[in-house]
């Protein structure tokens, strides 16, 4: 059974071997240290109002000394909060919490929350501790001074599970304001990015076993069958069945080769983005017109998307949008890729009929990008795909 992570998770999991972890001292600690801060404030506050000092100084005093508190308490909701939750979205741990919500939750921990931290440890503790110190109340009679210490003692553990739970609450309170969910939005992002990477890494390693393997192994078959068809008589009938392998090895190699520019263009590496669009629109069945402005190379990552992109768009336009020309334009401005492909098709373009719109959107996302999709009935069709430059964050 793995360790828990954090106080509540503790206290659900086991609540006998609850006592016997030192969550609740954790937790007690948690609320005091809290508690304690707050109170201290609200004394100095009071301390400075009885000051003989005049009203303007003892508001400007007081306010000072709210200000501070409040400047402080943030990072010490955030410091403190590793006492009861120990997880990835605790104290010290990833991405630091953003500044407005850390003041504004120290705020209402000073000022309203604080001394609520104090009043469970107290009430929590204070009555065991009451029953424990009967024998040396003076009022107490006989029976009491027995009866008292035997129930504070079964009392005092029981205090742990007040503590325990308040502890929760507030540490759930607080890793909810000072972490919120965009942390894990964000991380889902960075995990989606570094699959496609991973997924780009493999797709490579295949194309160059299939370029340094296969590909070879198929032109020299080539080669040996055309030199065999020129020692066979011709006419013959072993002319004529050598001739028809040579025809088949050449279109298996012709469609090996289109396998491997699908997998990944060579010319997308060695000459970049425009090269390789001007290949996808050259071997588009629709015409097709560049507008190609930039700047020069972008980071691999951001080709690759681009062209795939261009590759699926006039795809299909071929297959679905019934026009005659399209047109492909690419500009770089303020580091985020625009492509923009149209065409003059009849439009009306769905993604949820299966056009492949679903994985585009899927990929520039994972690029952290987005797409926009403009396809009103009758044309035209417009996708615009906007890639940072510098990729998703990391």
């Amino acid at each position: 059974m793995t360790t828990p992570r954090t106080v509540l998770e503790a206290l659900t999991r086991s609540p006998l071997g609850f006592l016997r972890t030192a969550w609740p001292w954790r937790a007690l600690g948690y609320l005091l240290s809290g508690g304690v801060f707050a109170t201290g404030v609200y004394l100095g506050v009071g301390g400075l109002f009885a000051a003989p000092i005049g009203t303007f100084a003892r508001v400007l005093c007081a306010g000072a000394l709210v200000v501070f508190a409040v400047a402080v308490a943030g990072p010490l909701e955030h410091r403190r909060l590793a006492l009861v939750d120990r997880g990835d979205s605790g104290s010290g741990r990833g991405d630091p919490p953003q500044r407005p919500r850390t003041t504004g939750y120290g705020a209402v921990s000073v000022l309203a929350v604080g001394w609520m931290d104090l009043a469970v440890a107290l009430v929590s503790l204070g009555i065991p501790g009451f029953l424990l110190l009967t024998p040396f109340q003076p009022t107490a009679l006989p029976w009491q001074t027995v009866a008292g210490p035997v129930a504070g003692a079964l009392l005092l553990p029981v205090a742990a599970y007040p503590i325990g739970a308040w502890a929760a609450v507030r540490a759930a309170v607080g890793r909810a304001v000072l972490f919120p969910k965009d942390r894990e939005l964000r991380e889902v992002v960075r995990s989606r990015a570094r699959l496609v990477d991973a997924f780009e890494t493999e797709r490579r390693r295949i194309e160059r076993d299939l370029h340094d393997g296969a590909q070879q192994r198929l032109v020299a078959l080539t080669m040996k069958l055309g030199l065999a068809t020129l020692d066979l008589p011709p006419g013959s009938a072993a002319a004529r069945q050598v001739g028809e392998a040579h025809a088949l090895a050449k279109e298996a190699l012709t469609e090996l080769r289109e396998l491997i520019r699908g997998i990944h263009p060579q010319i997308l590496t060695e000459r970049g983005l425009p090269a390789a669009a001007r290949d996808i629109a050259g071997r588009c069945p629709i015409p097709a017109d560049l507008d190609l402005d930039l700047p020069g190379r972008l980071p691999a990552a951001v080709e690759q998307t681009a062209y795939y992109v261009t590759a699926e768009a006039l795809t299909n336009i071929a297959r679905h949008s019934g026009a005659d020309r399209c047109r492909v334009s690419a500009r770089c401005r303020d580091g985020v890729l625009r492509l923009d492909i149209e065409d003059n098709g009849s439009g009306d373009a769905d993604p949820a009929r299966g056009t492949g719109l679903v994985g585009l959107a899927d990929r520039i996302a994972a690029a952290g990008g987005r797409m926009l999709l403009s396809s009103p009935p009758g044309g035209p069709t417009l996708l615009r795909a906007e890639i940072p430059c510098a990729g998703p964050s990391s």
